[in-house]
């Protein structure tokens, strides 16, 4: 079960990161429109991540992503340790989507991002979409929905929030290695990860508030 669970995650990540990626080439390259281009990888993402979670919670629970993994190891639904594999699984899967991504458009499969996202107002972005995305997966925990639920949620976030909602720090550091349109400066990476965890946590302590006595909980 651990193994396959492993599996799981890096292979989910790849798949996210490669379709977040992969999406935002060709849309580029489609229209010159950034409005377009933001519809149509918001909308590509947010179907494939109803694929992955319907198809890979029952083996993994289809964390998908480092800050989901922490919320749940500190709330004692994953071991410690299984949790650290989960979270090397899944930053390998994401870096393996983004070589993907440029296998499949014929680009040099290694990259650095050039695309500037820095500043307060990038990092409160990030820490919202982080908030969100964990509340709503707490919120929703044992319902057959929670995927569309967390699909939907991330869809809206990328037009709601400055920074597009990474929402996790493995997307993040994937995202690096690109210099496309879905790219982030290597430097800004530390900014978005520590906004993100910060938003997962306070959601955390938020959820476990607000959802208390919850009988699907």
């Amino acid at each position: 079960m651990t193994a396959r669970a492993l599996v799981a995650e890096g292979f989910g990540s790849c798949l996210l990161v490669a379709t977040v990626v992969g999406s935002g080439l060709m849309a580029t390259a489609m229209t010159g429109d950034q409005a377009l281009a933001l519809l149509a990888n918001a909308l590509a993402t947010g179907a494939v991540l109803i694929v992955l979670i319907s198809l890979l919670a029952p083996v993994s629970g289809a964390h998908l992503n480092p800050a989901v993994t922490l919320v749940f190891a500190l709330r004692r639904a994953i071991r410690p340790g299984l949790a650290l594999g989960y979270v090397a699984a899944q930053i390998m899967g994401a870096v393996a989507g983004t070589l993907l991504a440029h296998a499949m458009f014929g680009l040099p499969l290694v990259q650095i991002g050039e695309t500037v996202r820095t500043g307060g107002a990038q990092w409160l972005a990030e820490g919202v979409a982080s908030f969100g995305l964990i509340a709503v997966i707490l919120g929703g925990l044992h319902r057959a929905d929670l995927p569309r639920l967390v699909a939907l949620y991330i869809v809206g976030a990328y037009w709601f929030t400055a920074s597009t909602s990474f929402a996790n720090p493995a997307v993040t550091i994937a995202r690096s290695l690109t210099n496309s349109f879905a790219g982030i400066r290597p430097q800004d990476v530390p900014g978005f990860a520590l906004a993100q965890v910060a938003g997962a946590l306070l959601a955390a302590g938020f959820a476990g508030w607000l959802f208390r006595g919850n009988p699907r909980d």
